[in-house]
């Protein structure tokens, strides 16, 4: 609406008429802004025009410069990609001739040794079989003979080889990038073409790597007009130079303006058929100062800066008046405003004691006003009538000038009767002739920190409590000295008061890592093991310990903490494990006597097929000594026949003692004993007792070790029972699908294996039954869980305790064929790496 009474007023009275009415009808304080703003514009405005007419001048300049280099990298691409193309070709040809075997290995070296000094762009030609292998290889005469093309050599495993793999894949030529050393010691870089071969059946036959130096693409390629006029560069796709040259950056002012912020005139293109890992960079070279460096442009520069200088001057010179009459009112309303927003309440006292100012928040706190309490005398209406006393001595030493530095805390009530605390600090009231007229008083409301003051100190008397009442031993003390900063009443019972008890659970907790150590540091920096971390991180420390006085078991846990008082210190927290650690001593017994009693329960079920495998070498002893008895009464017998008999009783008397002492070294209880042992002999153990109830049972075993295992750190007896237990039961498993003899087999197989990316050797125990029911599969390892009528249900459950002992895993699968269950495998698997670190 206003808009338009105005345009209406201009259009019918004229501009020049409307702006002096307009003018007239502001008020004073608006026309001496405005005034004070116009030589403001005149000097924006002039700048803004100067700075405007270089600036286009400049980016147009630029603009025609762009183009032209465009132009011409442009061309200096496609020759310098004909130039490409046309060595392409050439290596094709050479390449058609090998794959068609119409060229031995000299008659490519000739060719080879022309090309290369025909074209000085070529650094070498490298024939390279399937197996990168190098045929023949061509290299100028300049290159070091540290370059690893070489007849006879493979080609090794780096970039180059990366290029070769992906021409045998895509059967393609494929351009790459490399770097070899010159003769001067420095990085030479090479641009590599990669011809793949192939034979008459059209398979992958090698290839013909063609090297080609960037210095040599860049100077025979690029045309020399191109080269003379632009600072020509050969770069890689993430910017790095491989050959030529480039204009360092310039800063210049033009960089400040829109549009000509590039720091050179420059264009790059990629260079095909090499693609973007391969950049053609043109830049223009600086022939002139530019604009900036005319004449022109620093008369026009300095003529500004008159101007301008000029214009602010007057300008400041109305402000400075301006803002002297503003000042003394600015300054009164901000006193009053601080006066005003201060949360503390201020009140000046003159030298008798009579109250002479007061601000809004001591108002605000007593609740009396300005009028009630200035000119006021002691005893004052905030005072409460059973403190006067008191107040009024306060004042006394407050007039007298004995006030303490660090304030005195009073009770104040309102005008409601209310009371509050607050704490009062004063200080002498010097006026601006550095006479003193007074005293001024500040006061503050501290009911509510007082209320915090209390529920921290009962919040701390409740946290004491608790640690008195812990059923563990707490304690803390300082690094490097006696002083036990806290204990609570556990410690105490058991250690006393002293530090002693702290520093013994720290030396025996610490103990059981380092005992250990070389003896000879005994000189190590007392503060040795503090963290080096920040002690703001929570890490503590956990150890087990027996305390022989108290004859108990303690978890003990210790870690870094701050103390109040900002000192390092230790706390020990101690627990009493003794129950915890016998229940552990008797688990491992009923353990050790669970896989005795395994042993025993097995070689039980073996007892008809070690009484059959005793009886025959018992049966052939007896069948010799009767027959050299009845030579011997009918006087038949001669010392050799004498002798062979007694050899051969001999050697069945040691058979059926060496299948007792198995059986007694299986059976018997011991210790468990983790030693370096021998995977082979292992399994070979295991194989004589388990082949006594496989041939009872006409179950044919195979076995399959892989060579060279490495040795486990394992407890040979337990391993020898899991692997009899599952061997057992695979030819139960079998005897029990009345399999017939062909069918009849159980397979041992152990092999090296990486798993979960550790290596480990792994056992598997594979047979030819009716497998596990599948509502078993996952319950065959549980204890007394079987699958058989009489089974007890203990045999694999400690199996896997014992393979789990170890660090490893076992597992179970059926096997099937055709929809159907052929067999059962069992494996489990133990870490080399585990048992050689424990």
């Amino acid at each position: 609406m206003e808009l338009n009474k105005a345009a209406s007023v201009v259009t019918k009275v004229g501009p020049w008429a409307w702006w002096r009415s307009w003018w007239h009808r502001q008020s004073p304080n608006r026309q001496d802004r405005y005034a004070n703003l116009a030589p403001v514009a005149a000097v924006v405005l002039f700048l803004a025009a100067i700075a405007t007419a270089f600036w286009y001048l400049r980016v147009e300049e630029l603009e025609r410069e762009q183009e032209a280099i465009k132009r011409d990298v442009e061309y200096a691409q496609q020759r310098l990609r004909l130039r490409l193309l046309e060595r392409q070709e050439q290596v094709m040809r050479l390449g058609r001739d090998v794959s068609n075997k119409e060229i031995r290995s000299d008659q490519f070296m000739l060719r080879a040794e022309a090309l290369v000094q025909q074209y000085p762009e070529f650094l070498s030609l490298t024939w390279i079989d399937e197996r990168r292998r190098i045929i023949a290889s061509q290299n100028v005469s300049s290159l070091s003979s540290n370059h690893p093309m070489k007849a006879g050599t493979v080609l090794k495993v780096d970039e180059t080889e990366a290029h070769f793999s992906l021409a045998r894949d895509l059967m393609q030529p494929i351009y790459g990038q490399f770097y070899v050393e010159s003769d001067r010691d420095a990085q030479l870089s090479v641009l590599q073409l990669h011809i793949p071969l192939s034979n008459d059946q059209g398979r992958f036959n090698g290839v013909i790597l063609a090297e080609y130096t960037m210095e040599g693409l860049l100077r025979y390629g690029v045309p020399t007009e191109v080269l003379a006029k632009y600072a020509v560069a050969l770069q890689d796709g993430k910017g790095q130079l491989l050959a030529g040259q480039t204009i360092p950056e310039r800063i210049a002012l033009w960089r400040m303006l829109p549009g000509s912020d590039k720091p050179n005139n420059d264009y790059e293109v990629p260079v095909s058929p090499v693609g973007n890992d391969l950049i053609l960079r043109a830049q223009a070279w600086r022939t002139s100062q530019g604009l900036v460096g005319s004449g022109l442009f620093w008369l026009v520069s300095v003529l500004s800066v008159m101007t301008a200088w000029m214009l602010i001057g007057n300008w400041r010179h109305t402000r400075r008046r301006i803002q002297a009459q503003k000042a003394l009112v600015a300054e009164t309303n901000f006193r009053r405003a601080m006066e005003n927003s201060m949360l503390t309440g201020m009140r000046a006292l003159d030298l008798r004691g009579r109250i002479t100012y007061v601000n809004p928040a001591f108002c605000q706190m007593t609740g009396w006003s300005e009028s009630d309490l200035v000119g006021a005398v002691a005893p004052f209406p905030y005072w409460p009538d059973q403190d006067r006393e008191l107040l009024m001595r306060r004042l006394e030493e407050e007039i007298s000038g004995q006030h303490s530095a660090g304030g005195f805390q009073v009770r104040v009530k309102r005008k409601n009767g209310q009371l509050f605390d607050a704490r009062m600090y004063v200080s002498p009231l010097i006026d601006a002739l550095g006479k003193q007229t007074g005293w001024m008083t500040s006061m503050t409301d501290i009911t509510e920190p007082n209320r915090i003051r209390e529920q921290l100190a009962g919040s701390h008397e409740r946290f004491t409590i608790v640690l008195e009442a812990l059923d563990a031993s707490v304690s803390v003390a300082p690094l490097g000295s006696k002083e036990l900063l806290f204990a609570n009443k556990l410690y105490r019972l058991w250690f006393g008061q002293d530090t002693e008890g702290h520093l013994r659970l720290v030396q025996q907790a610490g103990a059981s890592e380092s005992s250990e150590k070389s003896s000879a540091l005994d000189d190590v920096d007392e503060m040795a093991g503090l963290p080096i971390d920040s002690i703001t991180v929570a890490r503590s420390e956990n150890s087990e310990i027996f305390i022989t006085d108290l004859g108990k078991w303690l978890e003990v846990r210790s870690r870094y903490i701050n103390w109040a008082d900002g000192r390092l210190a230790q706390m020990v927290i101690a627990s009493d494990i003794t129950p915890r650690r016998q229940a552990e001593e008797l688990s491992a017994q009923q353990a050790e006597r669970a896989q005795n009693a395994s042993r025993l329960i097995t070689m039980g079920e073996m007892a008809s097929s070690v009484a059959h495998e005793l009886n025959q070498p018992l049966t052939a002893i007896s069948n010799y000594c009767s027959g050299m008895i009845t030579r011997i009464q009918s006087k038949q017998v001669n010392e050799a026949d004498l002798l062979s008999a007694l050899d051969k009783t001999a050697r069945q008397a040691q058979r059926a003692g060496q299948i007792i002492l198995r059986i007694r070294s299986f059976v018997k209880r011991s210790e468990p004993n983790r030693t370096l042992s021998d995977v082979s002999a292992m399994v070979s153990e295991a194989l004589e007792l388990a082949e006594i109830e496989m041939r009872r049972r006409q179950v044919r075993l195979t076995h399959h070790i892989a060579a060279r295992l490495p040795q486990l750190l394992v407890d040979p007896i337990l391993i020898e029972q899991v692997l009899i237990n599952l061997m057992k039961n695979a030819a139960e498993s079998i005897d029990n699908a009345n399999r017939p003899p062909e069918q009849r087999q159980v397979e041992l197989r152990i092999v090296p294996k990486t798993i979960e990316n550790q290596s480990v050797v792994e056992f598997s125990v594979t047979d030819t039954g009716t497998g596990l029911p599948p509502e078993a599969i996952e319950r065959v390892y549980e204890a007394f869980f079987s699958t058989k009528v009489e089974g007890m249900g203990i045999g694999l459950n400690l199996c896997r305790s014992i393979i789990e002992s170890h660090q490893g895993r076992i597992v179970s699968e059926n096997l099937y064929n055709a929809g159907g269950v052929t067999g059962c495998r069992f494996s489990f698997w133990i870490p080399v790496e585990a048992t050689l670190t424990t």
